[in-house]
């Protein structure tokens, strides 16, 4: 198994079929996931309208389209490497397109879920695979710029996503939150056919196969990811189904360690992820997962509850303010890695968040989509600059010899990861809220100064109506200036939590020493 991915790590890259070909695919397979990640996460209350989905029923679609994901994604790099990409790309890309043909004509929650399950199964091949087809396929002077691709992909869907729905949703119709892959699949699917060579069975790889370790390790974490995904709606340890899901998980990832220590031949050796530089830059990812949700969810959370914005005016100012941005200082991020140390990169990038995150800080219920704009022009910034030599610095840093087990961190971190932060922060802002409710309204309660002035002025503009009908509907109005300063003060709280994140990342990059020497590394 030691040399199945030597290539990457040793500055072995080959030419063997039309390299533009492999370019493209690299280009169109993390894209088309990212997108329906996006698009179906933002659209689910019209797709929960269009099925005729109760909101526990949407919940649980959302759960059971991503959770599939995490079973498969960790195997892919070795189902590649022992099988080819050909056979693991080609025939999953063309079956994903019927699925996705066939959803938006389903109706019953039950036939929903199964399509989504396999859905969401299928999804799983595409990003993993994508990095084997850059170190395999590729000459080694394009490795840095496929994986600018990779990691450009993420934000770029992120933030654009909101605008796309909203123009299927107004223009094309709903369908085409799933229709969209009915012509982008079997295109990646003859782009892998083309672009990558015909490879035989790995026959010694696949006698060596640790199919138990694969198990435990996808079924463990797609239990986790179940609890997290339902933990928010459900109120996490105070229901049992949660606590189920979390423990049978964690014994399900504890069986896998196990595992990994006793077999002869470890699918995913605990010693890939024991290099000091992977583990401290896989802590730096985390941290950056939850810094970056500043971009992806506070700042269209904040536009759609507390300025009131309407879907197309969220996505023109992501587009416009962090998407442009993105796309420009791509190619410069990639120059830039040519010829410098990416650790002075990753700095630059993390103090991006760090900034923007400052700047959110002082947030106030007056602020709409403009003023967002410096903070947007810097998390795009900062995005590339992060994300970008995490992955090329982590690969850089690991064992040649244990690139599949990294592989399947790596996608571990990528999913769940995201998953985990998006659920904590979900959780942070609603208990956050819920404080700064009370405390308010403790105010208003006892009758301060400020709360008595503001409910007199209220009710004297509303006085035409009669004294008790301007007092009641003064305190009505009341009632939602308090809810809305507390929403404000929540999200100024989840602001110094990313802005934290950050510190906290440029902390640990202070320990990370420089990589070696090879065709990743200036």
């Amino acid at each position: 198994m030691g040399g199945i991915l030597r290539l990457p790590f040793h500055g072995m890259g080959r030419t063997t079929h039309p390299p533009i070909l492999a370019v493209c695919a690299v280009l169109l397979g993390p894209f088309m996931v990212g997108f329906h990640i996006r698009l179906f996460g933002t659209g689910l209350v019209d797709l929960r309208g269009e099925f005729g989905l109760g909101v526990d029923e949407g919940a649980w679609l959302s759960t059971l389209a991503t959770a599939p994901q995490i079973v498969l994604a960790p195997a892919v790099a070795w189902l590649a490497a022992a099988y080819g990409i050909r056979r693991v790309m080609v025939g999953p890309a063309l079956v994903y397109a019927a699925v996705s043909l066939t959803i938006p004509f389903a109706r019953g929650f039950e036939t929903l879920a199964l399509l989504h399950i396999v859905h969401g199964m299928l999804l799983g091949v595409f990003v993993p695979a994508t990095l084997m087809i850059i170190f395999k396929n590729l000459p080694m002077k394009w490795w840095i710029s496929a994986i600018a691709i990779y990691a450009f992909r993420g934000a770029f869907t992120a933030n654009s996503g909101t605008a796309l729905v909203d123009f299927y949703v107004q223009h094309l119709g709903w369908q085409f939150m799933y229709w969209q892959d009915v012509v982008l699949a079997p295109i990646l699917a003859l782009l892998a056919f083309g672009g990558a060579p015909y490879e035989p069975v790995n026959r010694d790889l696949v006698r060596q196969a640790d199919w138990g370790g694969m198990l435990f390790l996808g079924s463990g974490m797609a239990l986790i990811f179940v609890a997290v995904d339902q933990g928010n709606r459900l109120d996490w340890f105070a229901n049992g189904f949660v606590i189920a899901s979390l423990a049978g998980g964690l014994l399900l990832v504890v069986a896998f360690f196990v595992n990994e220590l006793l077999v002869a031949h470890p699918w995913a050796s605990i010693g890939a992820i024991g290099v000091r530089n992977v583990v401290l830059l896989l802590s730096i990812a985390l941290l950056y997962l939850m810094s970056g949700l500043s971009n992806t969810s506070l700042i269209p959370n904040y536009l759609a509850t507390v300025a009131g914005l309407r879907p197309e005016q969220i996505g023109q100012t992501l587009l416009y303010w962090t998407c442009i941005p993105l796309l420009v200082m791509t190619p410069i991020a990639v120059w830039a890695l040519h010829r410098t140390d990416g650790r002075f990169l990753l700095f630059i990038g993390l103090c991006c968040f760090a900034a923007a995150a400052l700047i959110g800080t002082g947030l106030t219920g007056d602020w709409s989509g403009d003023n967002f704009r410096t903070m947007c022009v810097l998390q795009g910034v900062g995005h590339i600059l992060t994300f970008l030599p995490i992955i090329v610095l982590t690969v850089a840093n690991g064992d040649p010899k244990k690139a599949i087990a990294v592989a399947a961190y790596i996608q571990v971190i990528r999913l769940l990861g995201t998953q985990t932060a998006q659920a904590l922060m979900t959780t942070y802002l609603r208990k956050s809220e819920q404080l700064h409710s009370y405390l308010t309204g403790l105010n208003v309660e006892r009758g301060s100064e400020a709360s008595v002035s503001a409910l007199s002025a209220l009710s004297q503009k509303m006085a035409s109506a009669g004294q008790a009908i301007a007092q009641s509907r003064g305190l009505t109005v009341l009632g939602q200036h308090v809810q809305k300063q507390a929403n404000v003060l929540s999200f100024i709280d989840a602001f110094w939590l990313t802005f934290f994140c950050a510190l906290g990342g440029l902390v640990i990059l202070a320990f990370v020493t420089k990589a070696p020497k090879g065709p990743l590394t200036a």
